[in-house]
């Protein structure tokens, strides 16, 4: 959480546990002058850095990873409290999947920049060689959210720095002290000054105040509404943005599934983190047959959470992070019961820490696709379990949404389940588990209709840091002109056409008369 406080003439944001209501840290809040000053020098280190083999930035880079391991416990206790999340959940999803990226990028960074030999499409022009470099965009802009304040952008500055840019990277107002415990780990490698810029602004100014001073590129991490917002202004000047912008994700159950791995699965995926991930589960389809035990198993493992302050082990989930998501939550909950729908079970919220930021885990039944519970991204720790008649019925229910991040099915026959899982409509699907794949950095991340564009991690999100350039080498040099070179005449027209023939006609007699007018026409390639 944040509030603004003046301290010796600099204007700080106060960091605020949102368990506690405590102050428990301070940050510098930019100015656009700031950022524009941070661009304009992050440009010059970029071009030296760029220039830098390949090699020698990953030796660079690898000295954070020293950094990440030694301080580990400080930066997940740092997380649950300017997050709220518990600090189990910070190490295993934050952290931890951090140094997974850390060591995953620098290994492969070589493999994913190097240039790549294209086979030539035609023999008639094989003689014209080409490859494919990637290139640094040069700075790129980073937005990262407040509900993975470290492991999200971490993953993205790696990829960035890597591919040869500078980086400006902007965390969420809510969270700057983990933002501020980020900047710390990656200005432990050994990079050039300016090259890593940290800026702290208000997100309603920070998105035209980027893209209006000159940055490459930009990906944001966000909502919707911002989302498109920032794609229209990117459009101005046509700078390249990459959008990750949340999820409404449905888990569809299959008749013969496993109700005890599908339960404890739909409990991690759709509460973890109190709900605030854009790829838990929301929407739960139960086949009918397996309905009422499903809710049974799924009941046994919410009522038995444990609701309380993230850096106690013991607790399962801790608070949530912003004010704002609460009351979403309760509209989406009120509105769910004023048309139908039925609390089906909440898990307890012990007295000592009924305030307002920590709020019950909730499965509401008796839900249609009319709430908005099941329409919307709702953010929080609730989710609708709607009975279904058929798998086929599921999958019709689980593409009725305007949001597609990831999708998951679960069956003990896995073909069939992957079979299923195609016809989701979600950039992510994944058998028998959910909310686990933006951990593993060899998937690429993200959505598809409203869930954003373009996408992070693996080899894919990686070349999203750069643009392709191909280069085409001519391997006979003494060659005097091209055959569609000037100057033109009948003789050239007959000869292009007999050289579509020889190449690419379905006739033997075609064929063959095409290759002596090719004949013709390739001799003058050698001629002044």
């Amino acid at each position: 959480m944040v509030t603004i406080s003046q301290n010796a003439q600099i204007k700080q944001s106060e960091c605020i546990n949102p368990a506690t209501g405590k102050i428990i840290g301070h940050s510098p809040i930019h100015n656009i002058s700031d950022l524009k000053n941070s661009i304009e020098k992050a440009k010059i280190a970029q071009r030296e850095w760029a220039i830098l083999p390949t090699k020698e930035r990953v030796t660079k880079i690898k000295k954070i990873n020293d950094y990440l391991i030694n301080n580990a416990d400080s930066i997940a206790e740092i997380i649950s409290e300017d997050n709220g999340k518990t600090k189990i959940d910070a190490l295993a999803t934050e952290v931890f999947p951090a140094a997974i990226a850390l060591k995953y990028y620098c290994k492969n960074a070589r493999k994913f920049l190097n240039d790549k030999k294209l086979s030539s499409s035609t023999f008639i022009l094989s003689f014209k060689r080409s490859r494919i470099r990637r290139v640094p965009y040069g700075v790129i802009g980073i937005f990262s959210p407040w509900n993975y304040p470290f492991s999200i952008p971490f993953a993205d500055v790696i990829m960035a720095l890597l591919a040869g840019n500078a980086v400006i990277l902007k965390v969420a107002s809510e969270t700057q002290k983990v933002g501020l415990a980020l900047k710390e780990c990656i200005e432990s490698a050994d990079l050039p000054e300016n090259l890593f810029s940290y800026i702290n602004m208000p997100g309603r100014i920070a998105g035209n105040a980027f893209l209006e001073n000159g940055i490459d590129k930009l990906c944001f991490t966000g909502s919707v509404d911002v989302g498109k917002k920032l794609m229209a202004k990117a459009s101005e000047n046509l700078t390249p943005i990459t959008l990750e912008l949340g999820g409404n994700d449905a888990m569809l159950v299959c008749e013969d599934v496993d109700l005890q791995r599908a339960a404890g699965g739909a409990a991690w995926a759709g509460f973890q983190n109190c709900g605030q991930s854009c790829g838990g589960v929301e929407r739960i389809y139960v086949h009918e047959l397996i309905y009422d035990e499903f809710l049974k198993e799924l009941t046994k493992k919410i009522e038995t959470f444990r609701i309380g302050i993230g850096t106690d082990y013991d607790n399962d989930l801790g608070t949530m992070t912003t004010e704002r998501q609460i009351d979403t939550i309760k509209i989406h909950i009120n509105d769910a019961l004023k048309k139908g729908g039925r609390i089906y079970a909440q898990s307890m919220v012990p007295e000592e820490v009924k305030l307002k930021n920590f709020i019950p885990a909730t499965i509401l039944t008796n839900v249609n696709h009319d709430m908005l519970v099941m329409q919307e991204e709702s953010f929080g720790p609730i989710v609708g379990v709607m009975k279904v008649s058929s798998m086929e019925e599921a999958i019709k229910l689980a593409n009725e949404s305007d949001l597609g991040l990831t999708g998951s099915v679960w069956s003990k026959n896995r073909k069939y389940a992957i079979e299923l899982g195609k016809q989701i409509q979600a950039g992510a699907i994944t058998i028998n588990d959910h909310l686990m794949s933006h951990g593993l950095h060899e998937t690429p991340w993200g959505g598809f209709k409203q869930s954003g564009t373009g996408r992070t991690h693996g080899q894919i999100g990686f070349s999203g840091m750069t643009q392709p350039q191909v280069i085409i080498n001519d391997v006979l040099p003494f060659v005097k002109k091209d055959l569609w070179w000037f100057p033109f005449n009948k003789k050239i027209y007959d000869g292009l056409l007999g050289i579509m023939d020889f190449l690419y006609s379905n006739s033997l007699g075609k064929r063959i008369l095409g290759f002596f007018k090719t004949l013709k026409i390739v001799l003058r390639m050698f001629k002044s």
